[in-house]
């Protein structure tokens, strides 16, 4: 039987092969692309796997694991919020993530911008985007980010990073490349309204699409499901 840690090394060769091959299609270097890896759902032993093998993007969902597990692991990994956030846990987040993948309203983006402030830190930002339209899911609609962006472009104390969105679940990974295509034409957008705004980063992409999010121009790619393939919850 494979130890976790050769598992999790393979799957981690893997997922970045795919990484390359996509960026090869695309006519991109592999550096321009990052994979965060999202652990919400891994054991401990399994995320201290892939820090030892190199991996210092680490991502969480809820807010109160992400304060947990930051505790768990050395200062050099960085950690990233990918769910929802309430405004009442800003402070705790900003005092452990130096990204946050889900700004998805004004006032939230506002309430960062305060506390981080206060905590005399410059977290990056990205804007949640709900490009899909889709009404159970976050994140301002293209036309709201837009007509928000003058008070958007007016935070002082945090670095707007660039945008994120989820594409809908589908049976295929090209189902998705209309929604990263349309993240794409937002940025273009709005470095075309405002010259100074840079929005370098493009999060979009998971372990089911994240190879067309990359030919769409993806910087950043949240993959968990792959690096763990093959591996078994084990109860304490």
């Amino acid at each position: 039987m494979r130890s976790v840690e050769s598992l999790i090394a393979a799957n981690y060769a893997r997922v970045c092969d795919r990484i390359e091959e996509a960026c090869r299609r695309a006519g991109r270097s592999p550096s321009d692309v990052r994979l965060i890896a999202v652990t919400k759902s891994a054991e401990v032993g399994w995320i201290k796997a892939l820090v030892e093998i190199g991996v210092r993007d680490l991502a969480e969902s809820r807010p109160q694991q992400l304060g947990e597990r930051a505790l768990l692991f050395e200062k050099s990994v960085r950690w990233h919020l990918v769910g929802h956030l309430q405004r009442n846990k800003v402070r705790k987040v900003l005092s452990v993530a130096s990204w946050i993948h889900s700004v998805d309203t004004l006032p939230l983006l506002q309430r960062l911008d305060a506390v981080a402030g206060e905590l005399q830190l410059r977290p990056r930002l990205l804007l949640e985007v709900n490009v899909s339209g889709e009404t159970a899911k976050n994140g301002f609609r293209p036309n709201e980010l837009l007509a928000a962006w003058p008070a958007i472009a007016a935070v002082s104390n945090v670095e707007i990073a660039g945008l994120m969105t989820m594409a809908p679940l589908a049976e295929s990974a090209d189902a998705a490349r209309p929604i990263f295509a349309g993240l794409r034409a937002l940025r273009e957008d709005l470095a075309a309204r405002s010259p100074s705004t840079a929005l370098p980063e493009l999060s979009m992409g998971m372990s089911g699409d994240f190879e067309a999010a990359i030919e769409e121009g993806a910087t950043l790619v949240r993959i968990g499901t792959s690096l763990f393939e093959g591996l078994e919850h084990h109860d304490d």
